[in-house]
C-alpha cells in the first residue's frame, strides 16, 4: 500500500514536471507571437488556446481518446509508422495534460509581454539587436513574474487534472494512475484515510505555489515602484 502511494505521487510529479517544462518551451514563442501579432486570425488561435478553460475536461478527453484510437487516421498513423499507441499510456496523458494546460501557461506569458512598453522593443531594434536578442535579453528578463506565474499555475493544474487524464489514460497503476484519480478510487472504496493523505499533499502543494506567485509578484511591483 505504501509503495503504491509513493509510486502514485511520483507519477503525478513526473507528469506535472514534464508538462510544465514542455509547455514553457512551447508557450514562450506562442505567447510572444500572439502578443505582437496584428493579424485577424489571432483571435481564432487565442480562442483555441483558451478552450480548455470552458470545455468540460471529459469532452476534451473524449476527442483525444478518439484521435488516439488506431481506428482513426491519427492513431492509425502512429501505430503504422511509429508502432506507438497513445491511448491508456503515460505518453498519452502527457499530451492530454499539455493541451489542457495551454491557457494556464500561455495567458500569463502573453499578459506579461503585452504589459511591456513598446519602447523596450524599439530601443533594442535601434541598437541593432535582432528579434531573438530582443526577446531573450530585453523582453524575457522583464516578464519574470509572468514566467513564474505560468510555471506555478501549470504545475498546480497538472497535479490536479482529473477528467481528461481519466478519459485518455484510464486508471492503470504505475502507468496512468495519478493522485487525483487515486483520491476518487479511495473515496469509492470508503478508504477515507488514504484519500485524505492524497488530498492533503495536493492541497499543500497548491497552496505553496499560489503563495509563491503572490509573493514574487508583490516583490516585483515594489521594486518597480
Amino acid at each position: 500500500m505504501k509503495s503504491d502511494f509513493i509510486n502514485t505521487l511520483a507519477l503525478t510529479g513526473e507528469l506535472a514536471v514534464i508538462t510544465t517544462i514542455l509547455l514553457l518551451i512551447v508557450g514562450l514563442p506562442i505567447a510572444y507571437g500572439l502578443s505582437y501579432s496584428r493579424r485577424r486570425i489571432k483571435a481564432v488561435f487565442e480562442a483555441l488556446i483558451c478552450m480548455p478553460l470552458v470545455l468540460p475536461p471529459t469532452v476534451l478527453g473524449y476527442y483525444l481518446l478518439v484521435a488516439f484510437s488506431p481506428q482513426n487516421a491519427f492513431g492509425a498513423f502512429l501505430e503504422k509508422y511509429f508502432d506507438t499507441r497513445l491511448a491508456f499510456t503515460f505518453e498519452g496523458i502527457v499530451i492530454a495534460s499539455i493541451i489542457a494546460g495551454l491557457p494556464f501557461m500561455i495567458q500569463p506569458l502573453q499578459n506579461g509581454f503585452t504589459a511591456l512598453p513598446e519602447s523596450y522593443r524599439e530601443a533594442a531594434y535601434t541598437l541593432g539587436k535582432s528579434k531573438f536578442e530582443t526577446f531573450y535579453r530585453v523582453l524575457l528578463p522583464n516578464i519574470k513574474p509572468s514566467v513564474i506565474t505560468g510555471i506555478a499555475l501549470t504545475f498546480a493544474h497538472s497535479i490536479g487534472e482529473f477528467g481528461i487524464v481519466l478519459m485518455v489514460g484510464g486508471n492503470i497503476p504505475g502507468e496512468t494512475r495519478i493522485a487525483s484519480i487515486a483520491i476518487y478510487d479511495q473515496v469509492q472504496a470508503l478508504n477515507y484515510k488514504a484519500a485524505n493523505q492524497y488530498s492533503g499533499i495536493l492541497f499543500i502543494i497548491s497552496f505553496a505555489l499560489l503563495t509563491l506567485i503572490y509573493s514574487i509578484n508583490k516583490n516585483f511591483r515594489l521594486r518597480m515602484n
